[in-house]
């Protein structure tokens, strides 16, 4: 809680943690850790937390140990502290994550922390503010590979197993602690880097065994991005890197999509495809590496003092990843993969009941399960987009000063926004105070509307309360750009006079966090000539308009595919192309009736279909994952299964698109051919996709019986509800809401988050929403619903509405 951790790090001085770990047990591990630090008030009380240990000693006594935490009494200026332990695996992600590798029956030890994640695995002051040291040292099987915080310092042989010894690491915030351990297959380097001792850093990437082929077959590239993301945060970021080595693990388990531990960034497994990556997987792993990369500096060497100012790290690196993939590591067209896929679900959020100020207040934020669910798309998206138009607004070299005034200054501490805004203050004359409470301060975001006066003139409008600095472009009817303006629109309307009888797009470089509504005039032209549209960034923000013109109900779904339609086919981008039928797949999933489901997905799966025979080998990855999945034909189904060189990721979509249909013969056979984790996941989504009542019952008791992993609970949640199964999954939806509460009471953070994910999300009535929501809103009001979970529910329950 808030006021105690206030308390603690007030009290606690140059914190020092010493910790070995014996991962050779199957059972359960051992940690010991001697903590050492100083105390403002000597004689002062405070504790340690560790939440599930057995055998729990404090110097070598029995501890105080009640309620996850071990209370130290009498501090002295300055207390050691040695404390032993055993703890138990998990399988949830949170904590020390055991998997059994499907493929081969290998077993990968995880410490997947994060938050308030850490005591699960180690004794610790786990809270932010209060940073520490490392040394760390795992005794593991002798046939593992182990990754931790710190470069290696030396590998020991032993009769139960080899112990690996890490170096003292800088002082971090206890939630980015890490240990990974395994079989992994890597793929090492020495990095230049003039500052190092010897002029180079130990680099690498690992993966799991089974694993080797996609490790080695993407090896090249995911060195090439490293290097040149690391080459460009080292030459415009003034502090040093602050740490002694950089591996990163594709590590199966992990909650998040990765995690930025210093010195040691995870990613989950599913990063590496077993299949051809499309364009958009390969855009996302480039600014997902860019993203974890810039918190070694955003997050990990300055730290935010409370959860209030994640932002500071998150809104950050999302937008350092964007940026940094494109004009370092080549992948120009990130923001546009932004404009289409990553923005969106910052609008979606903001209209929730559960939006919140990017900076949020602290005292809102009372305890770790609420910060947690404000690491979402207000934290992500929209303060990526705010930073975008921070920096479209002060200037690069403005934005960079502050920037590394503010990394100087709070190097191996804590800051918050209060902290930032004094560093932006130094670098410009602007006021950024007043543009943070406008943007960091306030829910909500603006709309940019253009209207004509009686000559034909446009004027821009802002409905809303903040200043946007933008492109306004104008086109000819045939939407062909004949110019730009670079405009700031506030309280006072914009004349467009140059623009007079033309058509008009505010904000079409996508700078700013606002949705735009074009006038009529335009909005005509746009739909008659969107693919002509030269830039492929305007053509995503142009698809996103028409998206969210759909959810509010102003054009129907059935003219958001009649656009598609027209327009996607000709689309040549596979970035805008994949990112729209992402788009038209979760509208047609939520916004359309039973009986007008059927003939959306097939006009989709057309569309795919003619990107496939179009031979367009850039599009051709992701439009084949579309037409398996969405495909009513099963003979061509079948008949492409029986073809050798279909890629994975592509027969597992057909084999789930059949089982849905009906035809769950295949499930075997394909497990048979692909014994891999993401192949067992595959398999659970497929088997829970059948569409018979007594195979819906026996998946469903699956579902809810606690025994799955988070992993495959996302799966089985995933293949469950589908598309075309309204009548036959209508008594589940009462049961997802009773039953699945239930779960989430038994079990924990990361549980009562899949739970959330797994929201039945599927076409249905009008009526059956209603009830849907009923049965959802009646548990939520009774209380007792989970933080987390009851956060999920809110917002589904705003995503009916707008559905409604």
């Amino acid at each position: 809680m808030l006021p105690e951790a206030r308390e603690r790090a007030a009290l606690l001085t140059d914190v020092h943690t010493e910790v070995h770990l014996d991962l050779t047990s199957t059972d359960d591990f051992l940690v010991e850790a001697t903590i050492t630090f100083g105390c403002t008030q000597p004689g002062a009380s405070t504790f340690l937390e560790l939440n599930g240990g057995s055998d729990v000693t404090l110097d070598g006594q029995p501890a105080p140990y009640a309620d996850g935490r071990i209370a130290l009494t009498d501090l002295g200026a300055t207390t050691t502290v040695h404390v032993t332990a055993r703890m138990p695996y998990v399988h949830d992600g949170n904590g020390m994550t055991e998997t059994i590798d499907p493929a081969d029956g290998e077993r990968y030890l995880s410490a997947h922390t994060s938050m308030d994640i850490t005591q699960k695995v180690i004794p610790c002051f786990d809270q932010p503010d209060i940073k520490t040291t490392f040394e760390v040292s795992v005794t593991a099987p002798s046939h593992w590979t182990v990754v931790a915080n710190g470069a290696l310092a030396e590998r020991a042989s032993g009769e139960a197993g080899d112990t690996w010894r890490f170096e003292r690491t800088p002082p971090f915030s206890t939630y980015l602690f890490t240990v990974q351990g395994g079989p992994w297959v890597s793929v090492t380097w020495d990095e230049p880097y003039a500052p190092a001792p010897g002029g180079t850093l130990p680099f690498g990437w690992h993966a799991r065994a089974s694993q080797e082929r996609e490790l080695r077959r993407d090896a090249d590239e995911l060195k090439r991005i490293t290097s040149a993301c690391f080459q460009h945060y080292t030459t415009v970021f003034e502090p040093e890197y602050p740490y002694a080595d950089y591996q990163q693990v594709f590590a199966p388990g992990l909650n998040w999509g990765a995690m930025e531990f210093p010195g040691c960034v995870v990613f989950r497994d599913s990063f590496l495809s077993p299949g051809t990556p499309t364009e958009l997987e390969k855009e996302w792993v480039a600014s997902t590496i860019a993203h974890e990369m810039a918190h070694m500096w955003f997050g990990d060497l300055v730290t935010m003092k409370w959860w209030e100012d994640s932002w500071l790290n998150e809104s950050f690196a999302d937008f350092m990843g964007y940026d940094v993939a494109g004009v370092a590591a080549g992948y120009t067209d990130a923001w546009t993969s932004a404009a289409i896929t990553r923005k969106p679900t910052g609008y979606r959020a903001d209209r929730r009941r559960s939006t919140h100020p990017i900076a949020e207040d602290t005292e809102k934020i009372v305890d770790v399960d609420t910060a947690f669910a404000n690491f979402d798309m207000i934290t992500y998206a929209k303060g990526n987009s705010a930073l975008a138009q921070l920096g479209h607004w002060l200037g690069e070299d403005d934005f960079l000063a502050g920037v590394n005034k503010h990394l100087t200054a709070h190097a191996f501490g804590n800051a918050d926004l209060a902290d930032f805004l004094d560093s932006l203050d130094a670098a410009t004359d602007k006021d950024v105070r007043g543009w943070a409470e406008a943007w960091l301060r306030t829910t909500g975001f603006d709309t940019l509307v253009v209207t004509r006066d009686s000559s034909g003139v446009p004027v821009l409008t802002r409905d809303g309360s903040r200043s946007h600095r933008i492109t306004v472009s104008a086109y000819d009817d045939d939407m062909a750009l004949v110019g730009s303006e670079d405009v700031l629109i506030g309280d006072e309307n914009v004349r467009l006079e140059a623009f007079a009888g033309r058509v008009v797009v505010p904000s079409s470089g996508d700078e700013t966090f606002a949705v735009i509504r074009p006038d009529e005039q335009s909005w005509a032209a746009i739909t008659a000539g969107l693919s002509s549209v030269e830039s492929q960034l305007t053509r995503a923000m142009l698809w996103w308009t028409a998206v969210d013109l759909t959810e509010a109900h102003v054009i129907a779904v059935a003219d958001l595919v009649a656009l598609a339609d027209e327009h996607l086919r000709p689309e040549s981008h596979p970035i805008v192309f994949e990112g729209v039928m992402r788009n038209l797949q979760l509208i047609a999933r939520r916004y359309s009736t039973p009986s007008e489901v059927a003939g959306h997905l097939a006009v989709i799966a057309d569309i795919a279909r003619g990107a496939v025979e179009g031979g367009d080998p850039t599009l051709a990855p992701g439009a084949s994952r579309v037409l398996a999945r969405l495909s009513a034909d099963r003979d061509f189904l079948v008949g492409w299964l029986g073809e050798d060189d279909v890629d994975p990721s592509v027969r597992w979509a057909a084999v789930h698109r059949l089982a849905e249909l009906g035809d769950p013969s295949h499930i075997d056979v394909e497990s048979e051919r692909d014994k891999s984790v993401s192949g067992h996941h595959s398999a659970l989504r497929a088997r829970a996709a059948i569409p018979t009542a007594e195979a819906k019952e026996e998946i469903w008791a699956r579902l809810m019986g606690g025994e799955l992993g988070n992993h495959e609970f996302d799966a089985v949640g995933e293949g469950f509800w589908g598309w075309e199964q309204a009548d036959l999954l209508r008594p589940y939806l009462d049961r997802y809401v009773t039953e699945g509460l239930d779960l989430a009471r038994r079990s924990g953070q990361a549980m009562s988050d899949v739970i959330g994910d797994a929201f039945p999300r599927l076409p249905l009535t009008v009526d059956v929403r209603r009830e849907l929501r009923a049965a959802v809103a009646s548990a939520l009001e009774a209380g007792d619903v989970p933080t987390v979970l009851a956060r999920s529910w809110n917002d589904s329950l705003d995503d009916l509405d707008r559905t409604l």
